[in-house]
């Protein structure tokens, strides 16, 4: 029996046990908010909004504090800048919305432990870690797969040493003209080698999420029907994704709303053994329409908030979810 000796103790493993199934809630989700502040930059000047601190905060607060969105989303990824910021009425967002499983991001595996500590403190009750691979005539390489895996998995360990349930991101770019059959070996072996660090780092896989990149042909390819990414998607994951881990949320990897929405439903129509939570931990694909409907303008807050429930919730279609 492996030994877990990644908490500090028991009531630590339990808490992120907890808070890992807390967020791998049957029909609820994950908004990803956690853009740098150059890429939140490039989404602000899409509606000709000017890229300082103040903008920044009336977006994120306006996407947190939407009415009810409790009911869709089970915790929200921020960017170290906003975990320290507030509503307009003094409101801290790391209570935003998940009232046991709050957010943070992280940068750098140096120091990690201590700002982990430090995050737990702001309360964050869990973190996430991208790796970002790419397919072309010889990558990803054995090289890169393994440095990756071993760097996802020592930020994991970091995290449960600190209270903090890990987030595991390795994401494989959609860039390039390969098909569905080469991202599928691809994603197979990368999180194969994943699973195999995690393991031999002591993580407790039943307190970590996986966030990876669904299974699609690349984006210089013909595109695919939604039911055969959701059947290569679902493939590789059943061959490499523990039972133990409770939950997979996926990145929308520059997909639309549409298409991400689609295919995440697809998966879960599936009639085969899922034993994970399937759902979803997007960013752009929940704020396209909601900063179009914004525009920077307080006015405009109120139909901001009810298109971002609406993308919210049509994620999360009762009639597609196994819940």
């Amino acid at each position: 029996m492996q030994e877990h000796d990644c908490t500090k103790n028991d009531f630590t493993k339990d808490e992120l046990i907890k808070n890992a199934k807390y967020i791998a809630t049957p029909g609820k989700g994950i908004l990803a908010a956690d853009e740098s502040t150059g890429t939140i930059g490039k989404r602000l000047s899409s509606i000709n909004v000017e890229n300082v601190e103040s903008n920044r905060q009336a977006l994120r607060e306006l996407l947190f504090t939407a009415p009810n969105a409790v009911t869709y989303l089970s915790g929200v990824i921020l960017f170290e800048e906003t975990l320290y910021q507030k509503t307009a009425d003094g409101k801290p967002f790391s209570t935003f919305p998940a009232p046991t499983a709050r957010p943070c991001t992280t940068q750098g595996l140096d120091g990690l432990g201590a700002r982990c500590a430090k995050y737990y403190e702001a309360g964050a009750r869990f973190a996430k870690w991208r790796a970002v691979l790419k397919i072309g005539a010889t990558e990803p390489s054995e090289l890169s797969i393994q440095q990756n895996a071993q760097g996802l998995a020592r930020y994991a360990i970091n995290c449960q040493e600190n209270g903090l349930v890990p987030i595991v991101e390795p994401e494989i770019l959609t860039d390039g003209s390969h098909d569905i059959k080469k991202c599928a070996y691809a994603t197979e072996m990368v999180l194969a080698a994943v699973y195999k660090a995690l393991n031999e780092q002591h993580v407790l896989l039943e307190g970590t999420l996986l966030k990876p990149n669904m299974v699609t042909p690349g984006s210089d390819s013909p595109k695919v029907a939604p039911e055969v990414i959701a059947e290569y998607t679902v493939t590789a994951l059943r061959r490499t994704v523990p039972a133990a881990v409770p939950g997979i949320v996926f990145l929308s990897g520059g997909q639309s709303e549409e298409q991400a929405t689609v295919n995440l439903n697809a998966m879960n129509k599936l009639e085969v053994l899922k034993p994970w939570t399937l759902t979803f931990s997007f960013g752009r694909a929940l704020q396209s329409s909601t900063l179009k409907t914004w525009g920077g303008k307080k006015e405009n807050v109120a139909a901001a908030q009810a298109v971002f429930l609406a993308r919210c919730k049509t994620q999360l279609r009762c009639d597609s979810w196994e819940v």
